[in-house]
């Protein structure tokens, strides 16, 4: 008896993927009655977003928008004019401030007249990022990036073609709807709780519909591929992985095994408790090998970027993520008490404890 109950036990909790292929950029794949996927281009290595289409009574649920360039609005027009043709979003939900998801959230309210619903950190935080090129902002970012170690050559990348990607937003709508953790909302026949967890953005939204088994989990919990949790300039002490690892705690304990997890990359899956372990030991493996790193010798952030990314070759906008994600990692470290910071001609090192 006892062995058989282990057996259902690892059966639910199996990673599995309904769907191996993801829809082309002129499909769209129905993965429950009312429930529409589609998939968006993105112009770097993470090479695609997903958008999701919640039927909504005479109209439908967007949840998020896509990057904000002419290639994006051409894809979102062929689908309108094809597999599309005949919808209307009635309400968009975008689930964080990054541009991949917001980037094009003014084109769909102004094309289609609906009202945006975003957390209220998420969407003071797309405007900051489309009004922080300014030079005192430009300045923070670059001092932030010598304490950590960089020099003037990969600063001035790093605050170029690094971030270029922040500004491909269309103009925000001038107002919104707030959603808020714990509120439940209805869209068409379902009624979805609103759950909201830090590290990967600040208050990205996700939503569970307990009735159907269905979790969109935005970017907090993807398929295949680990989110980016960093740390920046704006809040350069944060403990994003922190807040990370205890929003993905939060997940395993209220969700149930069995639900079918709509990511915004990726493919759907089951199997969310497996896939919430796998991203908590990935995370504890880069602790660890920043510990190892900093055993004998004091080493900065830009120093240990390597010791953690070395397994492929880094452009400007990936060597971005990978300092924020580094940082992150240290920050984390040092709240743990298992990193100490020791700090020489305004330069930032790190030592285990």
């Amino acid at each position: 008896m006892h062995t058989k109950t282990e057996t259902v036990q690892s059966s639910a909790e199996a990673l599995r993927y309904p769907w191996e292929t993801h829809p082309g950029p002129d499909q769209v794949v129905e993965v429950m009655p009312g429930v529409l996927w589609l998939r968006l281009s993105l112009p770097f290595r993470l090479n695609h977003v997903n958008i999701y289409l919640l039927a909504d009574g005479a109209g439908w649920t967007a949840v998020d928008a896509g990057f904000g360039n002419e290639e994006s609005i051409a894809a979102w027009s062929a689908l309108l004019d094809g597999p599309l043709k005949g919808v209307s979003i009635t309400r968009l939900i975008v689930t964080h401030s990054h541009p991949d998801h917001v980037g094009l959230a003014g084109w769909i309210v102004e094309r289609f007249g609906c009202p945006l619903h975003m957390s209220q950190v998420e969407y003071l935080q797309s405007v900051y990022h489309q009004n922080r090129g300014t030079e005192e902002r430009r300045n923070a970012q670059a001092l932030f990036f010598r304490r950590h170690g960089m020099d003037e050559n990969l600063t001035d990348k790093l605050l170029g073609r690094g971030q270029d990607y922040l500004k491909r937003v269309s103009i925000l709508p001038a107002s919104y709807r707030r959603i808020a953790h714990g509120d439940e909302i209805t869209i068409g026949a379902r009624r979805f709780k609103i759950i909201t967890g830090g590290g990967h953005a600040l208050d990205q939204v996700m939503l569970y519909c307990a009735a159907d088994k269905l979790f969109l989990s935005a970017d907090q919990v993807l398929s295949k591929i680990s989110p980016n949790v960093s740390v920046w300039a704006v809040e350069p002490e944060q403990n994003s992985l922190g807040e990370y690892l205890a929003s993905l705690a939060s997940l395993t304990t209220t969700l149930p095994y069995d639900v079918l997890v709509l990511p915004g990359h990726g493919v759907p899956f089951y199997g969310l408790k497996t896939r919430i372990k796998q991203l908590a030991d990935h995370h504890e493996d880069r602790c660890r090998l920043i510990s190892e790193a900093c055993r004998d010798t004091a080493q900065t952030s830009a120093h240990l970027v390597p010791v953690v990314f070395h397994k492929h070759a880094l452009d400007p906008h990936q060597m971005g993520f990978a300092a924020g994600e580094l940082i992150a990692h240290v920050n984390y470290m040092l709240v743990e008490g298992r990193l100490r910071s020791e700090e020489t001609d305004g330069v930032l090192r790190f030592r285990t404890t």
